[in-house]
């Protein structure tokens, strides 16, 4: 979902250029001038970019062409090599130049022939590595050389080699290797091609060959044509030997690039129709193919097409006689991103920088360009409500449209398709992404994006603005667009210099170019509620403010120009600027925030940016950059670290809808709810009181419903009636409900990351500096109770919820439940059923029978056990005999069925069987309760004091048995006790003998 954009561009008037490499150690871009029919010199070059590019010679030599059938020397390949600090020529006449430069900046450059071929060169290739040199001779022969150019090997390439990688022929697909009965058409093998390749020559035919190295220097591709044959691609091994040989392809040309990734080798295959990009793999098989298509030019009318992939592989440039074509590739569809218009003439050939990815360099007809893009994702607001999730990816003349919120289509498809009159160049979204301007080569077209209810529609063009007239001899190029205060600004290459223009949606043409003053190469809009603003940052990486009249410093500075950055604003207005260097470090102002940073989107509230261990983390954007705090590689304890699939980057994030969008390596889109992002979001919404909302995202989300209460729970408290005003819906009310639970999620696992600074500068939570406080007794007896007080205005719509919360409850209030069950059934007894259901469902239905009969109503508990799964013999025979007993007598016999002793005794009591009541309290041992009960009737009293003494006495609790007994007046039976006792009960044994008639001596 990325395309290319325009960094930096510069063009150098130079006739003559003939073959340009880079010096990686100077940034420096080395070329050649000649030699031509006119002229046999040879002028080399060094081309500095700083506000402008300039040249300066490093030294020149006659170069007259060794070969009669020559009319002029072409330089076949030139390289800067790195270890030796000198640059390798090779010419088609069979020279192999060095040039080792005066390293103090003086003129004694020393220039050196180290080798010739009498048979003339056709093509030649360092490996990526700079230790191998390949040349291929006019006479078929590849000769392997060394760093020291001393030959390693050489091999001849003959018609046997056509054999080596044994694709098997065997006639399918020819007419007489078909079956050709009745139906044979319709039982001919739908995998079977119409027709088999052979290897018929292309009409463009120069016999050129073109060698290429895998990106880890261990195979090189030769792509020549095999004399009496046909066009063959063979790969070799370092050491010279032959790995395999391609198939037979038609219309088959000399162009060829590996792949530095090493999966795939592209050529160039031109049919009567159109030109292909088709792709070999190593073995020699094909493997896919796309066609070439250019609104500037015709690409089948091309008489020679160069390709060149980029360092990373992500970018592959297709060189045309008038443009150079910038194609990625993403779920096996291919984007042209960039077309760069390039002057008629001069060689067909382009150099991208070793270590820069983007950077590139190429001759034309009228001198040297050096260009820079960088991928760049062009996406709309991220300020809420207005954040629809627009996306624009670039592909030719045509664009692809996307708003998330609206559909989530996966790329290649999208939601809509803009045509443009040429090819496309930036996308620039206005303020709250209502409306958005496409520049193409011709001019600007502007949209309005209707949105409605949050969701964009289909945008509908308002106005088409063409470039202003320019000279014909002069070049113009087209860079970027940004949105401005006023409208947009519009920023070109313009003859030899950098120019910039603005305009507005209200405008009927686009102004004239002035020259820019500031060269801006990089640029990006803050867009909040008010307003949008346009920014630009220059090459040392000073930002400054876009407007219609003029270009102010902001005063940040990043350590070095970033090639894509953006802006927020603090409370007091301050800007702020989030930065992206091509190494992967991410600045904030001047503060580096991380250093594996892969890609990152700003929002309202955060920082959100990916890295290369394979995470997506969020950084609280504050006032202070020293306050920006970024989380650490831990996704299990930190709500601002998550987990992603290797490689995700991010594409566009909608805070509205809690959600980030990450698109795959392979080109797949994921959109997921980070965790960060969704508390976030319900946080706010419960600083609103939208309780609705906050509930509708927890539910979705599966976040824990006590945040509800515990973030602010005096807000909660107080605002009961609005929370169930929002709510409203029942099953919602006692979701909430019976998710209640005693931890403060606010301190476990929703703890709030984001720091504050109090008026005495120390840091705190927003837990701490929300100043909520929670009860000292139990949180959900107190939510309960709170949301029983609002509901009982409503208890007519909302029984149901009543019920809950005295179920919930902290232990449940059955009995609550169960007295407001017995109102319903004196009323409606359907009601009631259903109200004993829902507890049933809420409750075990064991307890809740047992708590039902312990409330003494049969009929209730007989409702009860109906309605749950209990045998109807279980509980029907005992309901019959419990029925048929008087009041007291049932009472007693229900606590005694539920173990509730103490009750039971006292109906045991009530109904005066005393020896029943000593029997069951000698079977339950409940002395210390009848003993409490008969404490004012001193005869029973005293027999229930018997029964404990001998109680005591049998569990060997001698002492205490002896102080019963001897309560009793039988010290005969104290003393026996006390002497078992012990010696420490020496005394009590004493008195209790001298108390006896007679006393025991």
């Amino acid at each position: 979902m990325r395309n290319l954009r325009n960094l930096r561009f510069g063009r150098l008037a130079l006739a003559d250029v003939t073959a340009a490499c880079w010096d990686p150690e100077t940034d420096e871009t080395i070329c050649t001038v000649g030699p031509t029919a006119q002229n046999p010199t040879i002028q080399l070059l060094r081309v500095t970019e700083s506000r402008s590019l300039s040249h300066r010679p490093i030294t020149n030599w006659d170069a007259p062409s060794p070969n009669p059938d020559l009319a002029v020397d072409r330089i076949l390949n030139i390289q800067y090599l790195s270890g030796t600090a000198t640059i390798c020529l090779v010419l088609e006449g069979g020279d192999i130049i060095t040039v080792k430069e005066d390293q103090l900046g003086g003129e004694d450059t020393h220039i050196e022939i180290v080798g010739s071929i009498d048979d003339g060169i056709s093509a030649a290739r360092w490996s990526p590595d700079e230790e191998l040199l390949v040349i291929v001779t006019k006479t078929d022969n590849a000769i392997f050389m060394g760093s020291s150019l001393d030959p390693v090997a050489e091999v001849r390439m003959t018609a046997d080699d056509l054999q080596a990688s044994k694709h098997v022929s065997v006639g399918w697909g020819k007419k007489e290797t078909q079956f050709q009965g009745r139906g044979a058409k319709a039982l001919r093998d739908p995998t079977i091609p119409e027709m088999v390749d052979e290897g018929v020559p292309s009409q463009h035919e120069t016999g050129a060959t073109t060698i290429s190295w895998r990106g880890d220097g261990s195979y090189v591709a030769i792509n020549s044509v095999q004399e009496g044959s046909r066009r063959v691609i063979r790969v070799y091994s370092r050491e010279g030997e032959l790995d395999s040989a391609s198939e037979p392809v038609d219309k088959l040309e000399s162009s060829l690039s590996w792949r530095p990734s090493g999966n795939l080798m592209a050529g160039i295959q031109r049919l009567q129709d159109k030109v292909d990009v088709v792709f070999f793999e190593r073995n020699g098989l094909r493997h896919g193919q796309f066609t070439l298509r250019s609104s500037l030019e015709d690409v089948t009318a091309c008489p020679n097409i160069q390709l060149e992939w980029n360092t990373d592989s992500t970018t592959l440039a297709v060189v045309l006689s008038k443009t150079i074509q910038l194609w990625t590739t993403g779920n096996y569809h291919w984007y042209l991103k960039q077309e760069i218009p390039r002057d008629v003439g001069g060689v067909g050939v382009l150099s991208w920088h070793p270590e820069r990815a983007l950077r590139l360099a190429f001759p034309t007809g009228g001198g040297l360009v050096l260009a820079e893009q960088v991928l760049h994702s062009a996406r709309g607001s991220c300020q809420p409500p207005c954040d629809v999730g627009a996306v624009a990816v670039v592909d030719g003349s045509n664009i692809k449209f996307t708003p998330f919120r609206t559909a989530n289509v996966p790329p290649p498809m999208s939601f809509c398709d803009i045509e443009t009159e040429l090819s496309a160049i930036d996308v620039a979204f206005g303020h709250r992404s209502s409306s958005f301007a496409i520049l193409h080569h011709s001019g600007v077209d502007l949209y309005d994006l209707p949105i409605t209810n949050s969701r964009a529609g289909r945008p509908k063009r308002v106005k088409k603005l063409a470039l202003p007239p320019l000279r014909d001899s002069e070049y113009f190029l087209p860079l970027r667009i940004v949105a401005t205060s006023t409208g947009y600004s519009l920023f070109a290459y313009q003859g030899d210099k950098l120019v910039s223009t603005t305009f507005g949606a209200d405008d009927s043409s686009i102004k004239a170019f002035q020259d820019a003053h500031t060269p801006l190469l990089s640029t990006a809009a803050y867009d909040n509620e008010s307003i949008i603003e346009g920014y630009g940052q220059d090459a040392s990486g000073i930002l400054y403010t876009v407007s219609a009249t003029s270009t102010e410093p902001l005063g940040i500075r990043f350590p070095s120009m970033f090639s894509s950055f953006e802006i927020y604003k603090s409370s007091d207005d301050a800007v702020i600027a989030i930065g992206l260097s091509r190494t992967g470090h991410i600045y904030a102002n001047s503060k580096q925030l991380a250093k594996n940073c892969t890609s990152f989107v700003l929002t309202p509230h955060h920082l959100i940016f990916t890295t290369s261990n394979h995470f997506v983390k969020y950084v609280h954007l504050m006032d202070d950059v020293d306050d920006l705090e970024v989380p650490g590689d831990d996704p299990e304890k930190d709500e601002r670290c998550r987990s992603v699939e290797r490689g995700s980057r991010l594409v566009t994030a909608m805070p509205t809808n809690m959600s980030i969008v990450l698109q795959m390596p392979r080109g797949n889109l994921e959109t997921i709810y980070p965790r960060a992002m969704v508390l976030a979001g319900i946080r706010r919404l419960i600083d609103a009181k939208d309780y609705g909302t906050a509930f509708s995202y927890c539910r979705s989300q599966r976040v824990d419903m006590n945040v509800l209460c515990d973030y602010k729970f005096e807000q909660f408290l107080a605002s009961v009636p609005t929370f169930l005003d929002q709510l409203h819906d029942i099953s919602y009310i006692d979701l909430f409900l019976s998710s209640l639970k005693e931890e403060d999620v606010t301190q476990t696992m929703y703890q709030d990351t984001k720091k504050y600074k109090s008026a005495a500068g120390v840091r705190s939570s927003e837990v701490e500096a929300s100043m909520a406080t929670k009860p000292g007794d139990s949180k959900i007896n107190t939510v309960c109770d709170a949301l029983l007080k609002g509901l009982q205005p409503l208890k007519s719509t909302n029984l149901q919820n009543i019920i809950t919360a005295h179920v919930c409850k902290s232990p449940p209030a059955l009995d609550d439940g169960l007295t407001l069950v017995y109102e319903l059934m004196k009323g409606d007894s359907k009601v009631a059923e259903k109200a004993i259901e829902h507890i049933c469902f809420l409750v075990d239905v064991n307890r809740f029978y047992e708590n039902a009969l312990g409330l003494y109503n049969l009929d209730l508990a007989l409702l009860v056990a109906q309605q749950s799964q209990r045998d109807p013999r279980e509980y029907l025979p005992f309901m019959q005999t419990l029925h048929a007993l008087p009041e007291v007598r049932r009472r007693f016999e229900i606590d005694d069925h539920l173990d509730r002793r103490t009750k039971a005794l006292t109906h045991l009591q009530t109904l005066d069987f005393f020896e029943e009541f000593c029997s069951y309290t000698t079977k339950h041992k409940l002395y210390q309760d009848a003993l409490r009960l008969y404490r004012y009737d001193q005869p029973r009293l005293r027999t229930i004091t018997d029964l404990y003494a001998a109680h005591l006495e049998s569990t060997s609790s001698f002492r205490e048995a002896g102080l019963a007994y001897e309560s009793l007046q039988n010290y005969v039976k104290a003393a026996s006790c006390y002497r078992s006792a012990g010696a420490t009960c020496w005394q009590e044994c004493l008195f209790a003998a001298q108390q006896q008639t007679p006393p025991m001596s």
